[in-house]
C-alpha cells in the first residue's frame, strides 16, 4: 500500500491501494459499521490526504462484513454534552487513553453550536473531488446518507436495504434526508424518511427509483466496484475532475448558469497531451471493451 495513500494506521477504517484506486472499508462490523468520533475524525483526515495524492485516482467505500455498509451514528456514544478542549489525537499521542466525556456526537452547548456528523465524513464537504464509488453491502440508514449523499455512484448488492430510523426514535430526520433529496424522488424519500424504523427500501427498489446506479449479488459486488473504478482511473485525470466538478455543479445552479460555467470547467479540465492522446488512440481505431449494463 502506497504510504502517501496513508500515512499512518486508522482505528476504524481499513485503507488498502490497489494501483490508482483506493479501497476505504469502514471498519467497525461489531457495531455495523456506525461512526463513533474517531471515525468521523480518521475519516475526515484520510479524504483530506486523498486530495493531495496524485497516485489515487479512484475510490471505492464500502464496509466490512456482509450485514452493513454503515448504520448511521454511534448510538452508544453520549450526546449533547461539551466535549473537552483535549482531543483524542492529543492523548493517544501521550500515550493516554481518550476520556469519556470526549465521545460525544451532537449539540457542544446550544442548537447553534451544533456538532454536525457531515463536516467530517462526507468526501465532497473535506473538498475531495476525486470519483468515490459506494459498495453497498447490506443495511445503510440513518447518518449513512451523509456519505451516499456524496459519493458519485452507487453499486449495491441484491440485500441492501436503505432505510431513516430517526422519527421512530423520537429526532427530527433533517441533514440526512437532504443529502439523499439530491438523489431521490420527493416521494421516495419523504416515504422513507417518516416510515422509520417500519419499512426498508430494497436494493431493487432503490434501483428502480434511480438512488442506486447497479445491483449485482453480493458474491460479485468488490468485482464490480472494481472494474467501475480500475476504468475511471486509466482515463485522464485532470479530464474526469473537470467533469465531475462540473456535473455537481451543474446540480447545484440554474441551468443557464452551470451552461455559462461549461466552458470554463472544459478549459481548467482539459490539455493538450491528454487530448494527443485520445486522438491517437481515436485514429489507430483502437477501442475499450465495453460491458453493457
Amino acid at each position: 500500500m502506497s504510504e502517501t495513500v496513508a500515512p499512518r494506521r486508522y482505528k476504524t477504517l481499513s485503507v488498502e491501494a490497489y494501483g490508482s484506486v483506493t479501497w476505504v472499508t469502514l471498519n467497525r462490523p461489531e457495531v455495523h459499521n456506525a461512526f463513533n468520533s474517531t471515525m468521523q475524525e480518521e475519516l475526515r483526515r484520510l479524504w483530506r490526504t486523498l486530495r493531495s495524492d496524485d497516485s489515487v485516482r479512484a475510490i471505492v467505500l464500502t464496509g466490512a462484513g456482509d450485514k452493513a455498509f454503515c448504520t448511521g451514528i454511534d448510538r452508544t456514544e453520549t450526546m449533547g454534552e461539551p466535549r473537552e478542549e483535549t482531543r483524542e489525537e492529543t492523548r493517544e499521542q501521550a500515550g493516554e487513553e481518550p476520556r469519556e466525556q470526549e465521545k460525544i456526537v451532537g449539540s457542544v452547548s446550544t442548537p447553534f453550536m451544533f456538532d454536525d456528523p457531515g463536516a467530517n465524513i462526507g468526501p465532497k464537504t473535506c473538498d475531495l473531488w476525486k470519483p468515490v464509488i459506494a459498495a453497498v453491502n447490506g443495511m445503510a440508514c440513518g447518518g449513512a446518507f451523509y456519505m451516499l449523499g456524496e459519493v458519485d455512484f452507487i453499486i449495491a448488492a441484491e440485500h441492501a436495504t436503505f432505510f431513516d430510523p430517526h422519527v421512530t426514535y423520537g429526532m427530527t430526520a433533517a441533514f440526512e434526508p437532504t443529502h439523499m433529496l439530491q438523489r431521490m424522488p420527493l416521494g421516495e424519500i419523504l416515504r422513507l424518511s417518516l416510515m422509520g424504523n417500519h419499512e426498508r427500501l430494497s436494493a431493487r427498489r432503490a434501483y428502480e427509483i434511480g438512488l442506486v446506479s447497479q445491483v449485482v449479488p453480493y458474491n460479485e459486488l468488490t468485482e464490480a466496484a472494481s472494474w467501475a473504478a480500475q476504468v475511471i482511473a486509466s482515463q485522464p485525470p485532470l479530464a474526469v475532475q473537470g467533469t465531475l466538478r462540473a456535473i455537481w455543479a451543474a446540480r447545484e445552479l440554474s441551468r443557464s448558469q452551470a451552461l455559462s460555467l461549461g466552458f470554463a470547467f472544459v478549459g481548467l479540465g482539459t490539455d493538450s497531451e491528454s487530448i494527443r492522446e485520445g486522438q491517437k488512440a481515436f485514429n489507430t481505431g483502437a477501442r475499450p471493451q465495453w460491458r453493457l449494463r
